[in-house]
């Protein structure tokens, strides 16, 4: 299969001179891919019930013609001005009341029937005038959903919600039960009294801000899923997408990627962060393991800066490309822009695009076609199918879990994106492969599993993680794990539930610790940021203690058989020394990358990407796709890549 390349196309913010220039310049660019359409609502129906198609008919016909095939957007994530001011109800209200209003982008209520049928109305029109246009290649959902606008606090919401509980519930006794509002006198005795979690005098209910957040990303997919209708129904056969940001919070994207007949993804790493290559790679083994095995596409990333930070760091030259090489080693198959043509005015006219704001005679336009060059070389040689390397590392990744544990009045503070970047970082640095996983996907697969502060796990997830370690795989589970279940209530048969008995211990305490880190020392020494607590072994071996802290004395890492327990917040060393233990006692010697440089292996080849100022000798036999020469000695200065092929 080809390597898609391009980017989003905004041609109705250019005269029409412009169009022919643009066409031209992606031959030159290799571009084969360009999304379009994305914020042209108010273009295409410039008043209500008022299509204009003609430019995009000029338009497509042009990429046809140059050889560019179209990733055709639906344009519905941004309402026109005609819209809102017919129907002010669509837009959306704040938590606090605060109703807001046109002038930005994605202004409107999620669960807004009225939106909804303006916008499925449009699709409708699309889908019919191009469904059999030549250029077409793949459909382009709305965009970025819930990027600004998660979540929705109006009475409509409010409504919306109730029929959600009441299909979940079915009573308002079973919903009383769930939540536990025999605390505070939240008692309801109908579901006409309850309303979304809007601003109150102190904490809120925790099991209505959870079952709220499961509400909010329903009724963001069930956007989706009325858009993906109309295309399925009119255009079958055509592929259908939205684009991803990453490690996104507010929606469940385990349940997102079911919908999608591929994965795409928005990326923005900070090129002034010399640790963010770490960050990318981890999100990119995110849609790699959402995409499970089919390729996805890098559907937006900058060629140099962004324009929303306070200082928006231009990339060196080499980062776009290395940064790009991530996504391919991880099976991508797109690697797209925001946006082809840099903007001239509008609140994004200073994010970088392919074609800068000083033309063609720039580091930037160089870069972009000779990495195009690069891709349309490779579109051959690489494999057009997914398969997972043997040796694999997992990281139980849960989106309810994420929302549980963040609420106020938690036992202390924690990021879980945090504490998956932490295990994921000592993982990679020992040279495992890794996947992200449900805590309900089948484990069987995988030599090491992760459980990071998994604060909400559902009884079976539990039991999963207990099965897999039972069948011999070796199991880490972290503090703050198991301690509630779906509906937020404490187990009452103690912290970890099932996991106990797996683990060979319980908790008796929690103990954080107050801006002092505790030492631990045993089988690995090292220290605890941010945690403490008091464990009971019940037939666990302990493999270090905590030596000070509130717990001191205690166990600060067990072992029971193949089942391990971290009672620590582990700095980084201290995870890094675990992990090195663990793959000791299973016999695995793996390749170990230099520090800022990865080696990812992908079927039949093996990349090299060097993030270091320093120049990296590579060091594997065989040939490198990109040169033609042989790999050995090939020195790569920094952001230079090796695609070795044995």
């Amino acid at each position: 299969m080809p390597i898609w390349y391009g980017g989003d196309y905004n041609p109705e913010q250019w005269p029409r001179a412009v169009w022919d220039e643009d066409a031209s310049l992606m031959r030159t660019a290799g571009v084969n891919l360009a999304t379009v359409g994305v914020f042209s609502w108010s273009r295409l129906e410039p008043r209500d019930g008022e299509f204009d198609f003609e430019w995009l008919d000029v338009v497509l016909e042009k990429l046809h013609a140059a050889g560019v095939r179209a990733d055709l957007a639906t344009a519905t994530a941004s309402p026109p001005p005609w819209l809102t001011l017919k129907h002010p109800e669509i837009l959306p209200v704040t938590a606090s009341g605060v109703r807001l209003s046109t002038g930005s982008r994605q202004q409107y209520c999620p669960s807004s029937p009225l939106y909804r049928r303006y916008a499925t109305r449009l699709v409708t029109a699309l889908a019919e005038r191009y469904g059999s246009h030549p250029a077409l290649q793949m459909w382009h959902v709305n965009n970025e959903y819930g990027c600004h606008v998660s979540r929705c606090y109006c009475d409509v919401s409010a409504e919306a919600f109730r029929g959600w509980l009441r299909d979940k519930y079915g009573t308002v006794e079973g919903l009383n039960h769930a939540w536990g509002t025999a605390f505070w006198s939240q008692h309801y005795s109908s579901f006409d009294e309850v309303f979304p979690p809007r601003d109150a005098p102190t904490f809120k209910n925790p099991a209505q801000l959870l079952d709220f957040d499961r509400f909010g990303s329903h009724e963001l997919l069930e956007c989706f899923r009325a858009e993906a209708a109309v295309l399925r129904q009119v255009t079958p056969d055509i592929p259908l997408t939205t684009n991803f940001m990453g490690f996104f919070k507010p929606a469940n994207y385990w349940e997102w990627a079911k919908e999608l007949d591929f994965v795409s993804d928005d990326s923005y790493p900070d090129p002034a962060d010399e640790t963010a290559y770490l960050h990318s790679a981890m999100t990119r083994d995110l849609m790699r393991s959402l995409a499970g095995d089919k390729p996805w596409v890098l559907m937006e990333q900058a060629t140099s800066a962004v324009n929303w930070r306070p200082q928006n760091a231009a990339k060196r030259p080499g980062q776009m490309r290395a940064w790009s090489y991530q996504a391919i080693a991880r099976e991508a198959r797109g690697i797209m822009y925001f946006q082809w043509r840099q903007s001239i005015a509008g609140a994004e006219q200073f994010h970088s695009g392919m074609l800068p704001h000083s033309g063609t005679d720039t580091r930037v336009w160089r870069e972009v076609v000779e990495f195009g060059a690069e891709l349309t070389a490779l579109s051959g040689v690489l494999p057009s199918t997914v398969a997972a390397p043997p040796v694999e590392a997992a990281i139980v990744l849960d989106w309810e879990s994420w929302w549980a544990l963040e609420q106020p009045a938690r036992p202390t503070r924690i990021s879980y994106q945090g504490q998956l970047s932490a295990w994921y970082r000592a993982f990679t640095q020992a040279g495992l492969r890794v996947r992200f996983v449900h805590p309900g996907a089948d484990l069987s697969g995988f030599r090491v599993v992760v459980a990071p502060t998994l604060f909400l796990a559902t009884e079976a997830s539990l039991d999963n993680l207990a099965g897999y370690a039972r069948d011999g795989g070796t199991l880490i589970v972290t503090f703050q794990t198991g301690i509630v279940d779906e509906n937020l209530r404490v187990r009452s048969g103690g912290y970890l539930g099932p996991l106990q008995r797996t683990l060979g211990l319980w908790i008796e305490e929690f103990t954080p610790l107050a801006g002092h880190p505790a030492a631990l020392a045993g089988t690995v020494t090292s220290s605890s940021v941010t945690w403490s607590e008091v464990v009971r072994p019940a037939g666990a071996t302990v493999e270090s203690e905590f030596t000070d802290g509130p717990a001191a004395g205690g166990p600060a890492i067990t072992s029971n058989g193949t089942a391990w327990y971290v009672a620590a917040d582990l700095a980084a060393d201290g995870k890094a020394a675990l992990v090195e233990t663990i793959l000791g006692r299973l016999g695995l010697d793996l390749p170990r990358p230099a520090p800022g440089v990865e080696r990812i292996t992908s079927q039949a080849d093996t990349y090299v990407i060097n993030h270091n100022p320093l120049p990296y000798v590579v060091e594997l036999d065989g040939t490198d796709l990109l040169t033609g020469k042989p790999a050995r000695g090939l020195e790569l200065p920094q952001y230079g890549v090796a695609i070795v092929r044995a």
